[in-house]
């Protein structure tokens, strides 16, 4: 056993961080040492309650450290190595054998609803009881993690940790959302609505494709003025601004050929499906709670307009993630811009701030 804290998400929603104790790992896992780990809006939707995980348990799944121990059968890992972690998979299965992994048969319940291990027992506990852990196969917010070896991502041993947590789902999604699936070309008007972690991420991306337009919608001016600093070459102000009657004026009523809604909120996507142009294609991600439909004018969608989802950029975290790192050092993927640090200790005032807006992705240092 390994005694260590973490922050500990309680039937009434609280977090409170505790010391617990993490078992040796099992067949197929590693213990990571943790320095850092991204706070995520998915992360955010199981505090709301709108995605079910069961409690007490320890979320967070952007994380990176070092391994300190590995267990049976792990192959190409080794204590002292540095990782970045992001989402399991089987490994097994037609998607996974396709290299779209975020597609797996098993993904739900090896990510977002077991809690578990696969055999169903635990290996995290708190004053001898069970605490829930193997959310998106790592639980994260802690000093470590027992993580399956599929989360796990080897990089340099000098690499900054504390940077590059976001890379595992967070930045993973906005950016493999653009940049493998609408993977716009030079003709292409692109809006990106949201402009937080995940859509700036997408900003990013696109503008590296170098898109004859790249909008940015959101409520949050200074998120705005970020987005044109990282590439956007206009913005739309939601909270003051018609989106529908802007996107127009600046396509020239052509409307946008790539959209990507990243904020789950259905308005928001029918807006995005409104404006998007003939034969345009509009993405949409997010956690909204099961259930959560969005209304379609079919008579609108007859130009060949369509409406697709996506999960994890549909990525594979041990391809697309070492060419995050390699983007970031050499200064074409500035995750400084996005970050704020806080300690294990302060991670409420890191929910607010992320709910208030005032930081795009809060780092959780352990």
């Amino acid at each position: 056993m390994t005694a260590g804290r973490a922050a500990v998400v309680e039937a009434d929603g609280r977090i409170v961080v505790s010391d617990v104790e993490y078992a040796d790992p099992g067949p197929g896992e590693v213990l990571v040492r943790l320095t850092a780990t991204g706070l995520c809006h998915t992360d955010l939707g199981v505090l709301a309650g709108g995605i079910p995980f069961p409690t007490p348990g320890i979320i967070g799944h952007e994380g990176a450290g070092r391994v300190e121990k590995v267990g049976a059968n792990v192959r190409g890992i080794s204590p002292g190595d540095a990782v970045l972690l992001s989402f399991t998979s089987c490994g097994a299965c037609a998607a996974c054998a396709s290299v779209h992994p975020a597609y797996c048969e098993t993904w739900l319940p090896r990510n977002l609803l077991g809690g578990l291990r696969a055999d169903g027992s635990g290996g995290i506990s708190r004053d001898g009881e069970p605490v829930a852990g193997h959310f998106f196969g790592q639980s994260s917010f802690g000093t470590h993690a027992i993580a399956d070896e599929r989360s796990v991502v080897r990089v340099a041993g000098d690499a900054d940790l504390t940077v590059l947590a976001p890379l595992g789902c967070g930045v993973l999604t906005g950016f493999g959302s653009m940049w493998n699936v609408l993977d716009p070309g030079p003709t292409d008007i692109v809006a990106v609505y949201g402009a937080g972690a995940v859509g700036l991420s997408a900003v990013i991306a696109a503008s590296l494709r170098e898109p004859v337009q790249l909008i940015a919608v959101d409520r949050v001016a200074s998120r705005l003025d970020l987005a044109l600093e990282l590439g956007a070459t206009a913005v739309v102000d939601a909270s003051s601004e018609d989106v529908g009657a802007r996107l127009a004026e600046l396509t020239g009523g052509r409307g946008v050929s790539l959209g990507f809604d990243t904020t789950g909120h259905p308005g928001v996507a029918r807006t995005a499906l409104d404006a998007a142009a003939v034969r345009g294609t509009v993405l949409v991600c997010g956690a909204p709670p099961p259930g959560t439909e969005i209304g379609v004018d079919i008579q609108g969608i007859l130009t060949g307009k369509i409406l697709r989802g996506v999960t994890m950029g549909d990525a594979d975290p041990r391809d697309l993630v070492p060419q995050l790192v390699a983007l970031h050092a050499a200064g074409r993927l500035p995750l400084e811009k996005l970050e704020k640090r806080y300690a294990l200790d302060d991670i409420e005032s890191a929910v607010a701030d992320m709910h208030a807006g005032t930081t795009v992705k809060p780092v959780i240092v352990s």
